[in-house]
């Protein structure tokens, strides 16, 4: 869930796509070329089969068919890390923008605000929305993290919060990737960085 998100501008980030199966939405991704999506692996599990880009609707965009599915080889669960897929599509798109990725020298800061955008449920109880919502987090400092999560992997970052009422909001028990919402997050929010 994105807490306290507000809607995406019109027009921007149309490298965003709505990674869907058969019963509709499962997880967010982003273009990184014309035929390739990053996603979450812990996804797979929702047997996707198909993508919408190009909308922040759901209910409107282009659907592209999955061709494969590849998981990164040492994930195991979320909260072990490398929780990263990617997905090559069935066929190029050039309709759509690819996400710029950073360079790999440049280092994210404790306070630097970033973005975390998606779709989903917008409060604990709250309905799934179906339009593309986007909210500002704060770097946290690495070791405040290991504080709360000793067992944090050393290629996440953590963003947000524990006890924040904003960013992006999920409780993995144990291997279960069932959601769980609450009031305020009660897990720190931790995301990965890529570089080209």
């Amino acid at each position: 869930a994105l807490r306290n998100s507000s809607g995406c501008r019109g027009g921007s980030m149309r490298y965003m796509v709505s990674v869907q199966n058969n019963g509709g939405h499962v997880c967010g991704g982003f273009l990184i070329t014309n035929n390739f999506v990053v996603t979450a692996a812990h996804c797979f599990n929702d047997f996707p089969t198909h993508v919408v880009l190009g909308n922040h609707n759901l209910k409107n965009g282009q659907i592209v068919e999955i061709k494969n599915k590849f998981v990164y080889s040492s994930y195991n669960t979320p909260e072990k890390g490398d929780d990263i897929m990617l997905l090559q599509l069935a066929t190029t798109n050039d309709l759509h923008d690819e996400i710029q990725l950073p360079h790999a020298e440049i280092d994210l800061t404790e306070n630097e605000v970033c973005q975390v955008a998606g779709w989903g449920k917008t409060m604990n109880g709250g309905k799934t929305v179906g339009e593309l919502r986007v909210v500002d987090v704060s770097v946290i400092n690495p070791q405040v993290c290991k504080n709360q999560w000793p067992q944090l992997p050393a290629n996440v970052i953590c963003a947000g919060g524990y006890g924040t009422s904003k960013g992006f909001c999920q409780v993995c028990i144990l291997s279960n990737v069932s959601r769980f919402l609450f009031d305020k997050c009660t897990v720190l929010n931790t995301y990965y960085k890529l570089t080209n």
